[in-house]
C-alpha cells in the first residue's frame, strides 16, 4: 500500500511540475514578445525560449518537450498564429528534447555549464530547420523563410542569454543539489 501512495504522490508531483513549465513557457512567450521589423510576416522575439531552456536544463528533455511544444503551441493558438501553431509544437518540442537530452547525458542533469551551452547552441538548427520548412509549406515558397532566420537567431540567443544565470543560480539552491 505504502508503495502505492508514494508512486500516487510522485505521479501528481510530476503533472503539476509539467503543467507549471508548461505554463511558465506560455507566460513568458505572452507577457514580453516584440514583433521583428525585419521580417514582412512577423515573427516575434520572447522570452518563452529562455524559459524552454530553463525547463529543458533544469528538469531534462521529457519536460523540456513538452513545456515547449505546448507552452509555445498554445501562444500561437491564442494569439492569432493558430496557422504556426503545429508547426511551433514540433519545433520546439525538438527543441526542448534536444536541449534537455544533452544536458542530461551521462548522468549530468545539466550540471555543467558547457554542456548546457553546447545543447543550447546545437538546438538551434533544428528549431530553425523545422520553422523554415513550415513556412516554405505555407507560403509555398523556398526562399521567403530565410528572412525568418536573422529573427529565429536572435530569439535564441536571447534566450541562451537569460536561460544561463537563470539556471546557474537555480542550481545552487537545496532542492536542485
Amino acid at each position: 500500500m505504502q508503495k502505492t501512495i508514494s508512486n500516487s504522490h510522485s505521479s501528481t508531483f510530476d503533472l503539476i511540475l509539467s503543467a507549471m513549465l508548461i505554463a511558465l513557457v506560455f507566460v513568458a512567450t505572452l507577457t514580453l514578445n516584440i514583433k521583428l521589423p525585419i521580417k514582412a510576416n512577423g515573427g516575434l522575439v520572447h522570452l518563452g525560449t529562455g524559459m524552454l531552456f530553463i525547463a529543458s536544463i533544469l528538469f531534462g528533455p521529457k519536460k523540456g518537450a513538452m513545456a515547449g511544444a505546448i507552452g509555445m503551441g498554445l501562444f500561437d493558438a491564442v494569439s492569432g498564429w493558430l496557422l504556426w501553431s503545429p508547426i511551433t509544437i514540433v519545433a520546439r518540442g525538438l527543441q526542448g528534447y534536444i536541449v534537455g537530452k544533452i544536458a542530461w547525458s551521462v548522468g549530468r542533469k545539466g550540471d555543467s555549464l558547457a554542456f548546457n551551452l553546447f545543447a543550447m547552441i546545437v538546438s538551434v538548427p533544428f528549431m530553425v530547420a523545422v520553422y523554415y520548412v513550415g513556412e516554405a509549406i505555407l507560403y509555398a515558397n523556398w526562399v521567403a523563410p530565410l528572412t525568418s532566420i536573422p529573427g529565429d537567431l536572435v530569439q535564441n540567443v536571447i534566450g541562451m542569454i537569460v536561460a544561463i544565470p537563470v539556471c546557474l543560480l537555480l542550481k545552487k539552491t537545496p532542492i536542485f543539489k
